[in-house]
């Protein structure tokens, strides 16, 4: 089914519509709550705008399904990078939408629709920027953690807290707990800006996430380049059954595949990861991986060879989470003298 010009907007836009109509009831800091159907269990209530935008799908409808779909994915970006205002940016891509139907229905030329709409988006966020507040104080943390936290202001508090503790570049994440109440626990950690190499390490589907407890780690300062060079090391981590996180230069296709098969077929929970950096400034970072995990960084300058590594060689911690994007590694096992 094929559609063009007028017709294949109209129908684009109604599907943009009809999603923004039911994630913009969310918006707000009192905003409206959303009932969802589940295929199992109860329904889910939420005035989260992204929840509500990925739960909505036309499947009888193409081209509706289209424009909603288009409008889903400014959601869903809009989360990844900024991790809130996804209704916000809903609304406006809608409105940005139908005015630009309306402009090019009207004659305009949609290059120079384009042009504009670049030109005012660059004065709207300059002008952001000189009304932009910074949040430094404790107060102003709560006041904004409370909002987003739906009101909660225990929960509120406990994000000021966690923000007291490990300043503005620290790493918080969320977990579910084992009591019934709120528990702030500050651990020595790490986090790289580089996620897994291949989605088919994901352990955790609905969250795109490989989250390993208690993993090992092999840290390897140049491309693991042939299957035969880390079998060895694989068989003697599947003997002792615990994940398996590989942090190199990169890992070459052939090895790769190898590691991605055997995470398939259940025989060994395994991810890799690339170190960032580059030449001297990856070999510090794997040193402080090294030292924060309690294992040894696999370098051949000093003549170690990656056929020859034994178990007591890699590092481990207590939780790894990697998503596409970075990973964060979780109460390390190194010395603490040598983390500080």
């Amino acid at each position: 089914d094929i559609r063009h010009g007028s017709e294949a907007r109209a129908l684009m836009l109604e599907g943009c519509n009809r999603l923004a109509d039911a994630v913009a009831v969310t918006m707000g800091p009192k905003g409206r709550n959303v009932v969802i159907e589940q295929s199992f269990g109860p329904p889910k209530v939420t005035k989260d705008g992204v929840t509500v935008a990925k739960s909505i799908e036309f499947k009888d409808a193409p081209m509706i399904n289209v424009g909603a779909q288009l409008l889903k994915s400014v959601a869903s970006k809009t989360n990844d990078i900024a991790g809130d205002g996804t209704t916000t940016a809903t609304v406006l891509a809608r409105a940005i939408f139908r005015e630009g139907c309306k402009a090019v229905a009207a004659g305009m030329n949609p290059m120079d629709i384009k042009r504009g709409m670049d030109y005012a988006a660059k004065i709207v966020l300059e002008d952001l920027a000189a009304q932009a507040q910074m949040i430094e104080t404790p107060d102003k943390i709560r006041a904004v953690a409370t909002i987003a936290a739906n009101g909660d202001e225990e929960i509120g508090r406990m994000i000021t807290q966690a923000f007291e503790k490990v300043g503005k570049d620290g790493t918080i994440t969320v977990a579910d707990g084992k009591t019934m109440l709120h528990e702030l626990e500050v651990v020595e950690g790490m986090k790289l800006d580089r996620g897994y190499i291949s989605p088919y390490f994901i352990t955790n589907v609905k969250a795109q996430k490989v989250e390993m407890e208690n993993p090992l780690v092999l840290l390897f300062d140049k491309k693991i380049s042939s299957v035969q060079a880390i079998l060895p090391i694989l068989e003697q981590v599947s003997k002792a059954q615990k994940p398996l996180l590989l942090i190199a230069e990169d890992v070459d296709s052939e090895a790769l595949a190898m590691l991605i098969v055997n995470k398939l077929r259940g025989g060994l929970k395994v991810a890799a990861v690339k170190c960032p950096g580059f030449g001297d400034n990856r070999k510090l970072i794997m040193q402080d991986l090294a030292a924060l995990t309690g294992g040894e960084l696999i370098t051949e300058e000093l003549g170690a060879k990656l056929e020859e590594v034994q178990l007591s060689q890699l590092g481990t911690a207590k939780t790894i989470t990697i998503t596409k994007d970075d990973t964060i590694i979780m109460d390390g096992a190194g010395d603490k003298a040598a983390i500080e």
